[in-house]
């Protein structure tokens, strides 16, 4: 006999499971059931366990040999999340439903060649730049957790030649602002009647802090004697599209940054203006946690208000200033700290990346002037004396 049951994936997906009674088990003489999760449909559930009660019949059914991809994802899956942060679950499980679930899923895992792997990842990577090299390497965790357990007897996505970063794409010109267009930007928000708002975006761009990092700010955090902004938590997007507070993901993360006399002032400014605001919607700023940027209900703001706030101002005067995310005042904050002569390491322990590689890859983007006043030094250089 066969039993199906409902239940809800952690992205609040609902799917069918089946349980199979398949005999005695030789080992220990119990009976033998049968578990496979993962199906869309009831009705894809109650094919999937007629086919192996039929298997079951004949003599046929042979330990998993017919499992799906997408099963032994599910079984990865429940492993996977008990070893990384909430957030980091959620943003797997995107890759998987969007791109190797569609490539691999329906297929039983024991008969996907490296071919089929290949012609996935070369596909991936006309698509994107970048990302198809993490959409490779979970996949990867797949197939050795089958292999781990029996399902394959070799695993076929060690053997994939991973392409090259496709060069021909274009670079985004707007990955950053210069300092002019940065400073033009902040008079473009009045500092008093838009004191929320200008100190947010003060934050970001004088201290490099990301979106999650800024939002999850008490003031707790800043000492104002000593002019330093402590960064411990960030607020992110858990399950079922919930936003949730957590630690940063690395020890590097976890970092006491300075802040400049301006900045502070102005955080000062918003303090007290907020203690005035929110006491008439009924709020005690002054207790212990209170968030420096916090919604009307004194709660978490939400993660899209600082890109709507930025878009709003920008769009009314779109000849002024070219199009950013969020995450390009952090890009823009590297730039300018590397072009005002901070060292890569003064750099790296400000943003709290644990890697060099990833500052100097990922987020040195220096101006057009500065490599050309780079060129003409050297150029005078040699042609000094001695």
């Amino acid at each position: 006999m066969a039993s199906i049951a409902a239940y809800t994936t952690k992205n609040g997906q609902q799917r069918y499971g089946i349980r199979v009674y398949v005999g005695l088990d030789p080992q220990t003489g119990k009976s033998k059931q049968v578990h496979r999760k993962g199906f869309k449909t009831k009705k894809e559930a109650t094919l999937a366990a007629s086919r192996l009660e039929l298997e079951a019949a004949q003599g046929d059914l042979h330990k998993d040999n017919n499992i799906l991809f997408k099963t032994v994802y599910e079984q990865w899956y429940q492993t996977y999340i008990n070893t990384v942060q909430e957030s980091t679950t959620v943003r797997v499980a995107g890759m998987f439903d969007s791109h190797i679930i569609p490539a691999f899923g329906d297929k039983r895992i024991r008969t996907i060649t490296l071919d089929d792997i290949q012609v996935a990842v070369n596909g991936w990577s006309k698509k994107v730049k970048r990302n198809y090299k993490r959409w490779y390497y979970y996949t990867r965790q797949v197939f050795q957790y089958a292999l781990k357990l029996g399902y394959i007897d070799s695993d076929p996505s060690s053997l994939v030649t991973v392409p090259k970063t496709n060069l021909n794409w274009s670079r985004d010109k707007n990955k950053f602002w210069t300092k002019e267009q940065m400073t033009h930007f902040f008079t473009l928000i009045d500092p008093v009647e838009d004191a929320e708002k200008y100190t947010l975006f003060r934050v970001l761009a004088f201290t490099g802090v990301r979106r999650g990092e800024c939002l999850a700010l008490t003031w707790q955090d800043i000492n104002f004697r000593k002019g330093t902004m402590t960064i411990n938590k960030t607020v992110t997007q858990g399950l079922g599209g919930k936003q949730i507070q957590q630690a940063p993901k690395t020890k590097a993360g976890k970092r006491v940054i300075p802040v400049d006399a301006e900045t502070l002032a102005h955080l000062k400014h918003w303090r007290h203006a907020q203690q005035r605001l929110y006491l008439m919607l009924g709020f005690n700023t002054l207790k212990p946690g209170q968030l420096i940027f916090a919604n009307r209900n004194n709660g978490w703001k939400s993660l899209n208000t600082p890109g709507k706030w930025l878009h709003s101002i920008i769009d009314k005067r779109p000849n002024e200033l070219p199009q950013i995310t969020i995450h390009k005042f952090r890009h823009t904050f590297t730039s300018l700290m590397f072009e005002s002569g901070a060292s890569l390491k003064e750099v790296q322990g400000l943003l709290g990346d644990s890697d060099a590689a990833t500052v100097m890859n990922v987020y040195t983007h220096v101006s057009d002037s500065k490599r050309k006043e780079a060129s003409d030094n050297f150029a005078k250089f040699m042609k000094s004396e001695g």
